[in-house]
């Protein structure tokens, strides 16, 4: 590029005539540039004195009627008038659109050593963290109960969490209930269910009864993609074969060790299994259920609530990696990241088979699927419903549940939509939609008729 045809060189005037700032051809040029700064600047500035109106409202009148009725009656211009000569709407709306300092800078982020956690822990070595006023300290944790225990012991200030875990330590699920958010999920698909190479012709699940089965945790999509595959075939996944909890890192040698037939887990387990030469992959978790979420970001709702700073930033810098991972022209790199022993402790080449989604099978086949793994923030409540209505399926929470409630008090949707944006990403519209597993459509809006319409079932 030569000096004139750089905008931004502090020079360009000397060749050009230039303008009073020296970036623009001529003094029209640069008027026209300003016009233009003024008016996106007055745009942002009437979007946030809106926001801040509105709120101000809300905090007023906190039952809709009430605030129709004193809408309707005054008037929106009267309102805001009256409004502002008690509460200085200027300097709200100037806060509220610079940020407020972090209550917090130095945090500890747990982990598990698995792709699906690829923005948490590329946010470190790529800068995400950084460029957001956060030190970040992500730190490899062995298992999914320690995760849950020391983010509840607040020793970890967020983590890396499955994603039915929020909503299980919020209905107290397999601890005592605490409340607690998922404000974005780490990504979708990405699993699969692996066999021991042994089992290579043995490709028809119904054969599969006595199998010994692994997955990550009780509480994870893993355990319910496994079931509502294994039921779908005529099994019964509490008689009919065993399934038990092994952390990930552990996966691949009990499978070599031949304590289990398979396994339905997180990556890099079923591509590892390939590589040593011990497993094949039976099935992407993407064929049973397109487009489904694995993990999460996670934090109390304590710590949403007492540092809503340094949660924003914590939260912004994992949506801008998750953005960044999203493109696939980026995954090579991130497998380099996320490699080291520190994090993943894996061969590049490993890491690369999964995130572009070029890979061998284990069966002497090279499979293309691009979207073996993507990485997609936006928490989905209907995801909640469904994991919900599993969790009841198989006995891990009984009784009548507010699905909509708890699933919009823990999937923070509203959160997600606004720094999705600010990271050049579009989403969605609503909160809720339908979907289908394995053929099988899912309607939020009636997940007790769902799941009465399933014939394998635990008996409640």
């Amino acid at each position: 590029m030569s000096t004139f045809d750089n905008p931004f060189d502090p020079d360009r005037r000397l060749h050009a005539g230039g303008c009073s700032c020296g970036r623009h051809l001529s003094e029209a040029e640069h008027q026209a540039a300003q016009l233009q700064v003024q008016s996106v600047t007055e745009s942002e500035q009437k979007r946030y004195e809106g926001v801040v109106a509105s709120a101000v409202m809300r905090a007023m009148f906190p039952q809709d009627a009430a605030r129709r009725a004193f809408l309707k009656s005054v008037g929106a211009a009267t309102a805001l008038a009256a409004v502002s000569q008690f509460i200085p709407l200027k300097t709200a709306t100037e806060a509220f659109a610079q940020g407020g300092p972090l209550e917090k800078k130095d945090l500890k982020v747990g982990f598990i050593p698995i792709t699906c956690a690829t923005p948490i822990i590329m946010a470190a070595p790529m800068g995400f963290y950084a460029k957001n006023g956060l030190n970040v300290e992500v730190i490899k944790t062995a298992g999914w109960a320690v995760i849950r225990d020391k983010t509840i012991n607040k020793e970890y200030d967020a983590a890396h969490m499955l994603s039915p875990m929020p909503l299980a330590i919020t209905m107290g699920a397999g601890s005592n209930p605490i409340p607690y958010t998922m404000p974005a999920v780490e990504n979708i698909n990405g699993q699969a269910i692996t066999l021991s190479i042994k089992h290579k012709d043995r490709r028809d699940p119904k054969s599969w009864k006595g199998f010994k089965f692994a997955v990550p945790f009780d509480y994870s999509m893993h355990n319910y993609l496994l079931r509502y595959y294994l039921a779908e075939h005529g099994l019964d996944p509490d008689t009919d074969v065993q399934i038990r909890a092994v952390p990930p890192p552990e996966m691949v040698a009990n499978l070599r060790a031949d304590n289990i037939d398979g396994y339905l887990g997180p990556d890099p387990m079923n591509q590892r299994a390939v590589f040593d030469g011990v497993g094949f992959i039976h099935i992407l978790t993407k064929d049973i259920w397109e487009g489904h979420p694995c993990c999460a970001f996670a934090a109390s709702k304590e710590f949403v609530t007492a540092m809503p700073n340094t949660y924003g930033a914590l939260l912004k810098s994992i949506i801008e990696a998750t953005a960044y991972a999203h493109k696939a022209e980026n995954r090579k790199e991130i497998a380099a990241a996320i490699a080291p022993a520190n994090y993943l402790n894996q061969p590049p080449i490993v890491l690369e088979q999964i995130l572009t989604g070029t890979f061998a099978d284990g069966l002497g086949n090279i499979v293309q699927q691009p979207n073996r793994v993507d990485f997609d923030p936006f928490p989905w409540q209907s995801f909640a419903v469904w994991i919900m209505t599993q969790m009841k399926r198989w006995g891990q929470i009984k009784g009548d549940i507010d699905y909509a409630g708890i699933a919009a008090q823990v999937y923070l949707a509203t959160d997600a939509t606004r720094l999705m944006k600010e990271a050049g990403l579009t989403p969605p519209t609503a909160t809720t939609k339908s979907f289908s597993v394995m053929g099988k459509m899912f309607d939020p809006a009636k997940p007790e008729d769902y799941l009465s319409s399933f014939k394998i079932r635990k008996a409640s």
